[in-house]
């Protein structure tokens, strides 16, 4: 019994370290986001904080993990939606966060880099993050095909990957150009992926 309540404190505990630390990296950065102020933050030692994950990259992976929860209870679902105008919407609305928190847009894009390393431990979060997003957005967009809004002649899961590969793109290009409107360019693809007449 004793181990079971030690194992739920053991979650509570990671839990409150990464929404801290999700607020740390928010506001320094990246490279201002050091273990030590992030086991500050939470009131531990930097190995107190390093025994609740394997290593400082897991437990960077695991900030943006929960940075997609948070976003998933709020505005992130709308980007889930199997309606094209709330797909559109929550996806603009995300966007519109992301370049409030360029802290974690730097993260993220780092990260991205890192998983390139099949051995890096952001290599699956990336992975299973990017085709569950293509999958859902495909079947969206195919759905809208089948209502006529969108180009029949565009294939859905590639369609999918513009939307992916504007936004990681966008973020990317936000770090060196912080006034960049990346709401802009999204708008810009869905226009361009619309119907004709649709406009």
């Amino acid at each position: 019994m004793a181990r079971r309540g030690s194992y739920a404190k053991g979650i509570a505990k990671r839990e409150e370290i990464l929404h801290a630390a999700l607020a740390v990296v928010a506001r320094e950065g990246y490279h201002g986001a050091s273990v030590k102020e992030l086991a500050e933050a939470v009131g531990l030692s930097q190995a107190g904080l390093l025994h609740y994950f394997d290593s400082k990259d897991e437990l960077f992976v695991e900030i943006l993990r929960t940075r997609d929860e948070v976003d998933m209870a709020g505005h992130l679902g709308a980007v889930q939606a199997a309606a094209l105008d709330e797909m559109r919407d929550g996806y603009l609305e995300i966007v519109r966060h992301n370049a409030r928190v360029p802290g974690l847009v730097e993260l993220f894009t780092r990260l991205a880099a890192d998983s390139a390393n099949p051995e890096h431990p952001s290599r699956t979060f990336f992975a299973e993050r990017g085709a569950g997003l293509r999958d859902r957005w495909a079947g969206t967009i195919a759905e809208a095909q089948a209502e006529g809004r969108i180009r029949s002649g565009i294939d859905p899961m590639l369609a999918a990957r513009l939307l992916q590969a504007v936004s990681d793109g966008a973020q990317m290009q936000l770090l060196v150009e912080p006034e960049l409107d990346m709401t802009a360019l999204i708008e810009t693809l869905f226009d361009l992926m619309q119907a004709p007449g649709r406009h």
